[in-house]
């Protein structure tokens, strides 16, 4: 009798079988004897309770499959108990025996469902964080799933190492549970958080770096930093840390110590709260390249390897210079960039360790120079608007040359500087075909946004003036005519077509068109560019105005010789101006017409990586520019001669030089250096200096491109106005000088929306005469300033100057000296 109570007590905390369910059937009561298990066959088996669990699941999960042999009570219903428990998915769980008939047993699996997550919310979170706190809840606990203690238990794991990760190393997250009215069996997960104090690093110390400062040391980091570095938040990541770790021994592999290790480190708590860390370094011995010796080279002799290895016996051994020098430098000094611009595509190089004596290091470069690959085929992807050939003749890989790296990179640059495509997207595969010693070059391309709107209203030198321009920049005059093509214009060739107005109503109208085609023929990148304008300007009194009329035509073709990165440009230019009654403008001036006739040749050479924010190469103008000397051969004693006589036919020459190099500095920021300078001169004396097209100095991009259009050239100062410097009132001057220097540092480089700061120094003055020209004579100016580029509005800026060498400042305020300047839709010289 004990035996039989004991196996009873057994089942029913095993089994879950209440007292109830083993004693009864809903047909009859049937008496079980426990101690004698019996044969049976399952012959049904029902899940009762679920709404949102599988039944065939459970009944899968359970493994009482129909038809299968059990022993019962026995261990087949004991399994089936654990492994539903297992799930974490009820509340409850039991099997009862529905009925039998004969040796055929059917099973009820009663379940009790937990609840489903519906909704959540944050306690202790900030608004900004409630997209990335999202992810991670939804991650683990997606809404309708049933909510466990596991999963539970995963959000607050995930949720505490977000914050940790943002220097809150105490906080502390717990997930509760409160019933959803508006749903059966659902709740709503109320996610609360106590973040505590932000966990900052107090210092970050050194013992055993006798030849590495800890300035410099803690300089490598570049995750870990310490609470005194401004621009840089100070929190200790595990992973970043180790990361930063392995910095710290990569730049003692660079100068020398390759066998440096950094034996301990210790991190604690301080009482205020902040971190330490202290790490103890074993630098070892510092090692020198000794003897270099070259294996396998048949095609370059070793002393030209050795040249372009620039690596002498005696030199501080540098793993990471030696990888850069063999294989990929920036500057393209490298010994594969010889062989791999030659088509050795197949080239491979290893530097072999074959003597360590002492503090020498001797090396053995074995080469494997392979065969030369030639191109098979180019293809181009992902341009679904732009056409294939406006690409592909760009490019300087073609089919049947011998492959070069330089060329992919250079075809890389001109893509890019096509201004259609992501930069960040684009993409290079060089498949190869080792038995036909083929390569196939693959560019894949992303198109963006190329085209600009222009809708803006400003203060300019006529008051408040609203522009409204647009400027195509892919457009395709070919297919203006071809319905099919618009989308929503024609566009895909790489033609510009721009159109431009301006108005402040009666004072001030600008209109302008230009249309360039840069493939002129389609075969050579021969570019032709025609240009028309009117603008006309109304004093405040009766009859007073200026009107002028320009058209242009220019032929631009790209050059061989000194390099591939030049290109001439000769243009042809008209401008008529008429006055009537508008003095101000031009010295000695104001009624008459006056036309101006001229040639002008521009040689430019342009090498920067990326036009929207270069962070290398270089920008060189030079321009030339002069009218027919019409006062040597028509005769006229222009002594004697009016102003309006002496310049109806406007002569002069003029030259201007431009140059900017791009320059990184630290990270990513960016040095941008400039220098322009330009004289205008006369043919004779008694003529003297036109009053038109002088260079006014100062002013920003509004008011610098309406007076513009009043025939003087204009160059942006930041923190002057336009008043501000000699010769201003007369007409601008003959020479000018000005000089820039700017660190910029980008916020954003998507190409959707490209941002970066800056911060600038710049002199510069004008001067009557070029006899005159003092280039060390500036003004002076200091300031900050931030660029933003948006595809479809072009260039948005905003400058403030400080302008140290004003006139006429004499009340000593600080803001006097400063000048708000605006940039709208583009980059003003």
């Amino acid at each position: 009798m004990k035996k039989v109570f004991l196996l009873l007590l057994l089942a029913v905390n095993i089994l879950g079988i209440s007292n109830d369910a083993t004693a009864q059937t809903q047909d009859s009561l049937p008496t079980i004897t426990y101690g004698a298990p019996k044969d049976y066959e399952v012959g049904g088996v029902k899940v009762v309770g679920v709404q949102y669990t599988d039944a065939n699941a459970i009944i899968g999960v359970s493994g009482l499959q129909v038809g299968k042999k059990i022993k019962f009570p026995g261990p087949d219903v004991q399994k089936a108990m654990k492994a539903l428990w297992k799930l974490r998915l009820f509340d409850d769980v039991q099997i009862v025996k529905e009925k039998t008939i004969g040796d055929v047993i059917f099973f009820e699996i009663l379940i009790k469902e937990r609840p489903s997550m519906t909704t959540f919310s944050y306690v202790g979170a900030k608004k900004s964080q409630h997209d990335d706190l999202n992810g991670i809840v939804t991650r683990f606990i997606p809404k309708g799933t049933i909510v466990t203690e596991s999963n539970k238990a995963n959000v607050i794991n995930g949720v505490t190492k977000y914050y940790r990760e943002k220097g809150f190393l105490d906080a502390s997250v717990k997930v509760t549970e409160e019933k959803d009215p508006k749903r059966v069996n659902g709740v709503k997960l109320i996610v609360s958080i106590l973040k505590a104090n932000r966990i900052k690093i107090q210092d970050i110390t050194f013992e055993g770096n006798a030849n590495a400062s800890a300035r410099k040391l803690r300089k490598k980091m570049d995750k870990t930093h310490r609470k005194l570095k401004i621009f840089s938040s100070s929190k200790l990541i595990r992973d970043e840390y180790e990361e930063d770790k392995k910095k710290i021994l990569k730049y003692y592999g660079n100068i020398g110590f390759r066998d440096a290790q950094v034996v301990s480190d210790s991190i604690w708590r301080e009482k205020d709260g902040d971190l330490k860390i202290h790490m103890k370094i074993n630098e070892g011995r510092r090692y020198y390249f000794r003897n270099i010796v070259w294996k396998g080279n048949s095609i370059y002799e070793s002393q030209v390897l050795s040249q372009v290895l620039g690596i002498q016996k005696g030199d501080i051994y540098n793993a990471e210079l030696l990888d850069q020098r063999l294989r990929f430098s920036q500057d393209g000094r490298d010994v594969s960039s010889l062989y791999m611009d030659n088509g050795y595509l197949f080239f491979n190089v290893e530097p072999t360790e074959v003597a360590i004596d002492g503090d020498s290091i001797d090396l053995e470069m074995r080469l494997y120079e392979g065969p030369q690959a030639t191109i098979d085929k180019v293809t181009i992807k992902g341009n679904d608007r732009t056409h294939e050939h406006v690409i592909r003749r760009e490019l300087r890989t073609l089919p049947g040359e011998k492959f070069s790296r330089s060329d992919i990179i250079r075809s890389q640059r001109e893509i890019i500087n096509l201004g259609y495509f992501n930069q960040e997207a684009l993409g290079i595969n060089t498949p190869v075909n080792p038995q036909r010693g083929t390569v196939d070059i693959e560019y894949k391309v992303e198109e963006k946004p190329s085209d600009q709107l222009e809708l803006s209203a400003g203060w300019g030198g006529f008051g408040v003036v609203g522009t409204l321009g647009v400027s195509f920049n892919n457009f395709s005059i070919r297919n203006i005519f071809n319905k099919s093509a618009w989308s929503p214009l024609p566009q895909g060739d790489g033609q510009r077509l721009s159109i431009r107005a301006q108005s402040n109503g009666k004072y001030y109208q600008s209109y302008n068109i230009s249309f360039t085609e840069p493939w002129l023929g389609g075969k050579r990148p021969n570019s032709l560019t025609v240009g028309s304008s009117y603008s006309k300007f109304s004093g405040y009194y009766t009859n007073n105005s200026v009107g002028i009329l320009q058209a242009s035509v220019g032929l631009g073709r790209r050059m061989k010789w000194p390099d591939d990165n030049f290109v001439s440009n000769t243009s042809l230019e008209f401008q008529q101006f008429s006055l009537k009654e508008y003095p101000g403008f031009f010295p000695n001036i104001s009624n008459g017409t006056f036309n101006s006739f001229n040639l002008s040749q521009t040689f430019s050479r342009n090498s920067i990586s990326d036009p929207l924010f270069p962070k290398s190469g270089s920008r060189l103008t030079l321009i030339l520019t002069a009218t027919p000397p019409y006062s040597l051969f028509n005769g006229k004693r222009y002594s004697d001669l009016s102003y309006q006589e002496k310049f109806k036919w406007v002569e002069f020459y003029k030259w201007r030089f431009n140059a900017e190099w791009y320059t990184p500095v630290a990270g990513k920021m960016v040095l941008r250096t400039a220098a322009k300078v330009g004289s205008l001169g006369y043919y004779n004396k008694y003529v003297g200096y036109t009053p038109f097209n002088r260079f006014v100095l100062g002013g920003d991009g509004l008011a610098n491109r309406q007076i513009a259009q009043v025939g003087q050239e204009i160059l942006a100062m930041r923190g002057y106005k336009v008043d501000e410097f000699p010769n201003s009132q007369n007409g601008g001057g003959t020479t000018f000088a000005k000089y820039t220097a700017e660190l910029r540092y980008p916020i954003s480089l998507n190409p959707s929306s490209t941002i970066f700061a800056t911060a600038f120094v710049e002199g510069g003055n004008t001067w009557g005469s070029l006899k005159d020209f003092k280039p060390f004579d500036v003004r002076r100016a200091a300031g900050l300033g931030l660029r933003v580029f948006l595809p479809m509005f072009g260039t948005l800026g905003f400058d403030y100057g400080i302008g140290f060498d004003k006139p006429n400042v004499t009340s000593g305020k600080f803001t006097d000296f400063g000048t708000f300047n605006i940039v709208l839709g583009f980059e003003p010289d």
